[in-house]
């Protein structure tokens, strides 16, 4: 899990949105209100729900994230972590706290590189990668 995590308001751009993408090197962040997370912007929803849609790159998030969250308590072990992501097809958990405050994000890269269970990596990734049904 990476615990130096960047996030952004629910006020704050799509430009500085992808700004901070861009330099921290991810493709999500968080949107944090009041220290609880409201929802989450990727990478993915500022071209598709974005610039595609022909936004302004002055619009705040709010606009394009995703309410619903994905996510795990820091005391969950690694293979929850994995089932978390099959389940809900994603390739990305928001870490809580058990005050349900956001202090984490585990990918599915994090689990490729930080464990030493590489099946359990390619799990994750087919798992993710199937079509909802």
């Amino acid at each position: 899990m990476s615990d130096q995590f960047t996030y952004i308001g629910q006020g704050d751009s799509l430009e500085r949105a992808a700004v901070l993408m861009r330099d921290q090197d991810i493709g999500m962040l968080p949107v944090l209100e009041e220290n609880q997370v409201v929802g989450t912007v990727t990478d993915r929803d500022i071209v598709v729900r974005g610039l595609a849609d022909g936004l302004d790159p002055k619009t705040p998030v709010s606009g394009i994230m995703s309410r619903g969250i994905h996510s795990i308590h820091a005391d969950a072990d690694v293979d929850e972590a994995a089932q978390a992501m099959e389940a809900a097809q994603v390739r990305r958990l928001v870490i809580l706290d058990r005050d349900e405050r956001c202090v984490g994000v585990l990918s599915s890269g994090d689990i490729a590189t930080g464990t030493r269970e590489p099946k359990l990596a390619g799990e994750v990734l087919e798992g993710v990668s199937e079509p909802a049904g």
